[in-house]
């Protein structure tokens, strides 16, 4: 299956590749928006390519083998991006890139488990070498902690039932098994969304802890970026793009600094502007070829001044 990118002139357009920028594609998946990045940042322009799942690291190698050392891959989380730059001597960057969704290449994969529509293993892990599948969660967790991940990262109202017709039905081994419970509970198809979608993508979000990982990246990526630099997010549900959305906003919050009268106090002096107030979605254009962007939003913010204030602001918050 071949990946397409999401939302990618849009994502382009709106990090300003210029010739010799330096890029962070924290979630390099199988390479297209990166191969688009690094054809505009030519001819010296470079790229670093973060991702958790070793596969997507090999098909982005294929990918972008064109492109020779520009672009240089990392087989670790978007949450060490930092470091990773550090070791490529790397200061400020120019562009980061979050694309938060999963690929055709993983939801093909049935062995991965992502996927309810091919049975295959309870696993859904991105890195196959952390400790926790689903396959642990749907068979371990007591029903009302089940139930709560299912509610919480699902936003499924029938995550109660869903959880006890879980318990009742265990051991679960693959992901057919779970569908078809989840199904028997609440009913049966409803409509194009199969009744498993939210507890699926809830038990994704909790096997690679996904949101803690979005909070904790939104101010290593601000700090990275030079004066003028962007970062570019793409999220495919709430959960997700409502962290983007009040992190940004956190940022942008109180006057610009004034020329012609004293700067305020830097903590009240906005960091960030929001390129996007509000987010891009896909064309009907795109979703007709490409169904599974549906769903994506894309927020993007510029850097306005140089500094480590994101971290502070985003701690300050907590």
């Amino acid at each position: 299956m071949t990946h397409i990118p999401v939302l990618l002139q849009e994502t382009i357009a709106g990090l300003a590749v210029r010739p010799g920028g330096k890029y962070i594609d924290g979630t390099i998946g199988a390479g297209g928006h990166a191969a688009a990045i690094l054809a505009l940042s030519a001819p010296d322009g470079e790229l670093l390519g973060l991702d958790r799942d070793p596969a997507a690291l090999d098909a982005a190698r294929e990918t972008l083998r064109e492109y020779g050392d520009r672009v240089s891959f990392v087989h670790a989380s978007y949450v060490e991006m930092a470091r990773a730059a550090r070791e490529r001597g790397w200061g400020a960057v120019n562009g980061v890139l979050l694309d938060l969704g999963l690929s055709s290449l993983q939801l093909a994969d049935a062995a991965r488990g992502f996927t309810f529509n091919a049975d295959g293993p309870l696993d859904m892990r991105f890195d196959l070498s952390a400790p926790t599948t689903a396959g642990d969660l749907v068979n371990d967790l007591p029903p009302d902690e089940l139930a709560d991940i299912i509610f919480r990262f699902g936003e499924e109202r029938h995550g109660r039932k869903i959880a006890r017709a879980i318990a009742a039905a265990r051991p679960i081994n693959t992901t057919g098994e779970l569908a078809g419970i989840i199904a028997g509970a609440v009913g049966g198809r409803r409509g194009r969304v199969h009744p498993a979608t939210r507890t699926f993508q809830a038990l994704r979000i909790a096997v690679n802890d996904e949101l803690d990982a979005i909070s904790a990246v939104l101010p290593i990526a601000v700090d990275l970026l030079a004066p003028g630099g962007r970062l570019a997010v793409i999220t495919f549900h709430s959960l997700e793009d409502r962290i983007v959305k009040d992190y940004f906003r956190l940022l942008a919050r109180g006057p610009a600094y004034d020329p012609s009268r004293p700067a305020p106090p830097a903590e009240h002096r906005a960091l960030v502007r929001e390129v996007t107030r509000k987010p891009i979605v896909p064309s009907d254009e795109e979703v007709d070829r490409n169904p599974r962007s549906r769903s994506a939003k894309l927020r993007i913010a510029e850097k306005l001044s140089s500094g480590s204030l994101a971290r502070t602001l985003h701690h300050s918050e907590a």
